[in-house]
C-alpha cells in the first residue's frame, strides 16, 4: 500500500505537480502522424498532462504544437485558420507560427505583434508518431531510440485508445505478469490436455503463481517472472519497464521452442491526458521480417488485437456498455466473459475508479514489480525536487531493448541467460 500523500504524488500530472514536472522531462507520444498529415489541414485538439493544446502542420509541412488558447482573449485555436505558415485565431486575426511567435496582427498597430507569442513545444516524428517535449527548453533530451520506431511499416503497427483512469494504474497492469493466468485465460487452457502442453499456454496453466525477480536498470526495471516448466528449467517471462510510462510485453513462446527470438513482440505507453484519463499507445513489431497476412489482420490498428476502436481512437467496448461482458461466455469460454485482451485489462483498471486508492490495498509477493515501479517513480520525483535530473531522458540508446520469453536452467540468473534476447542494439550491431 501507499500513504495517501504518496498516492497523490504518484498520480498527479498537471502543471506544477511534482510528477507532472518529471514526465515533462521526457519526449511524449502526442498524436498518430496520420492525424496531422495534411499541410494547412484542420488543427487537432490535444490534451496532455492536464494541458489543452492544439496541433497543426503548416504550409511548408512543419509541425506545431501550441497552447490551445490564444493569448489575446483566450479563444480556442482549434477554430483557427491554418494558412500561409501559421495558425490564425478567428476572433481577431492574430496568427502564430509553429514556434509560437505572432507573425500577423491585423487588429493592432505595427510593432505590437513582435511582443506577442504563445507557448509552443518542440516536436519530432518517428515510427509514425508525432512526439512532443513539454519540459524546459535547455533540458530537451534525445528522442528515445526504440527499435520498433526504426522498423518499416511492413514490420510494425502502432495504435492508441483512450482509457478512463489514471495513468499509473494502467502502467501497473502492464508490468503485472501474474494476471495472465486469470484475466486473459480461456477456459479450454485449463483442461488436462492444455496443461500438459509445452510452450506458453502449458507453462502458465500449470503454474499460476510466478516468482518475481526485479532488477534495476539505467532505463527503469527488468522484471522476470519464473514458472516451473520442467524439473530442470523455469519458464521466464521478462517484462521491460522504461521510464516514465513504457512497458514491453513478453512475447508468447510457441510450443516446442525454447525462446521467443523469432516471435513478434509488443508494448505500451500509458500517456496521461490528465489525472483521470490516459492515452494507451500499443505497438507490435517483428524485427526480422515483414508481417504475414495473418499478423497484419491480428495487429490491425483499429480492428486487431488492441481494438476495436472508432475513428476517434475511442474503444467500442467501454464502461458504458460493460465492455461487452457476456455472463454465458464467462461460464463457458473465458475467465472474464469479455472479448479481447485490452478490453479485459481496461475493465479491471477502470473498475478501480479514476484514481485508485492505494492506501487500501493488500499486496502480496506477486506484486513485487508493482512495488518496485512505485518506489522508482517516487524516488525520481524526489530526486528532481532536489535538483537531480533523470538520467534516462538524456540517453536515447537506453530504450533500444526488447522483452523476451524463454526456458532457462534453474541455476541460471534470468538477466544473464536472456541477455542475448533483450538488447535490440546488440542485434542491430550483429
Amino acid at each position: 500500500m501507499l500513504k495517501p500523500e504518496d498516492n497523490k504524488l504518484l498520480t498527479r500530472v498537471g502543471p506544477g505537480a511534482a510528477m507532472g514536472e518529471l514526465l515533462r522531462r521526457f519526449w511524449i507520444p502526442a498524436l498518430m502522424e496520420e492525424e496531422v498529415r495534411e499541410n494547412d489541414g484542420a488543427p487537432v485538439r490535444l490534451r496532455l498532462l492536464g494541458q489543452d493544446l492544439v496541433a497543426f502542420r503548416d504550409t511548408e509541412g512543419k509541425l506545431g504544437i501550441l497552447d490551445a488558447y490564444c493569448p489575446h482573449r483566450r479563444a480556442h485555436l482549434y477554430f483557427g485558420r491554418n494558412e500561409e505558415c501559421g495558425l490564425r485565431c478567428v476572433y481577431h486575426g492574430w496568427k502564430f507560427d509553429v514556434t509560437g511567435q505572432c507573425v500577423d496582427m491585423p487588429s493592432e498597430q505595427p510593432g505590437f505583434k513582435e511582443k506577442a507569442r504563445t507557448a509552443a513545444y518542440p516536436t519530432a516524428t518517428s515510427g509514425g508518431v508525432v512526439w512532443v517535449y513539454m519540459g524546459p527548453d535547455q533540458l530537451k533530451p534525445e528522442l528515445p531510440d526504440f527499435e520498433w520506431a526504426r522498423l518499416p511499416k511492413s514490420r510494425c503497427e502502432i495504435t492508441k485508445r483512450s482509457q478512463q483512469c489514471n495513468w499509473a494504474q494502467a502502467v501497473e497492469g502492464g508490468i503485472d505478469s501474474s494476471h495472465i493466468s486469470f484475466l486473459h485465460r480461456n477456459l479450454e487452457d485449463l483442461t488436462p490436455a492444455a496443461k500438459s502442453a509445452t510452450g506458453h499456454k502449458g507453462y502458465t496453466s500449470r503454474d499460476r503463481s510466478p516468482v518475481f525477480t526485479v532488477k534495476d536498470t539505467d532505463y527503469g526495471l527488468l522484471i522476470g517472472a519464473s514458472r516451473n516448466a520442467t524439473e530442470e528449467s523455469f519458464y521466464w517471462r521478462i517484462t521491460q519497464f522504461l521510464v516514465p510510462f513504457w512497458t514491453m510485453i513478453p512475447p508468447i513462446m510457441r510450443e516446442n521452442t525454447n525462446d521467443s527470438s523469432q516471435n513478434t513482440y509488443s508494448g505500451h505507453a500509458f500517456v496521461p491526458i490528465d489525472d483521470e484519463n490516459t492515452w494507451t499507445w500499443s505497438f507490435n513489431c517483428h524485427p526480422h521480417r515483414d508481417f504475414t497476412e495473418k499478423e497484419q489482420a491480428l495487429f490491425h490498428p483499429r480492428t486487431g488485437l488492441w481494438g476495436p476502436i472508432d475513428d476517434s481512437y475511442q474503444p467500442v467496448w467501454n464502461k458504458e456498455n460493460d465492455y461487452g461482458l457476456d455472463r454465458n461466455m464467462q461460464k463457458n469460454v473465458n475467465f472474464t466473459g469479455i472479448k479481447g485482451i485490452p478490453n479485459q485489462d481496461v475493465a479491471v483498471q477502470e473498475s478501480m475508479g479514476p484514481i485508485a486508492d492505494r492506501s487500501l490495498e493488500m499486496l502480496g509477493t506477486s506484486d513485487k514489480a508493482i512495488i518496485a515501479y512505485r518506489q522508482l517513480l517516487l524516488d525520481m520525483v524526489k530526486d528532481l525536487q532536489n535538483g537531480q535530473e533523470p538520467k534516462a531522458s538524456r540517453h536515447g540508446a537506453y530504450y533500444s531493448v526488447r522483452s523476451a520469453s524463454l526456458l532457462l536452467k534453474k541455476d541460471v540468473p534470468f538477466d544473464k541467460g536472456a541477455a542475448w534476447l533483450l538488447s535490440a542494439e546488440d542485434h542491430r550491431k550483429g
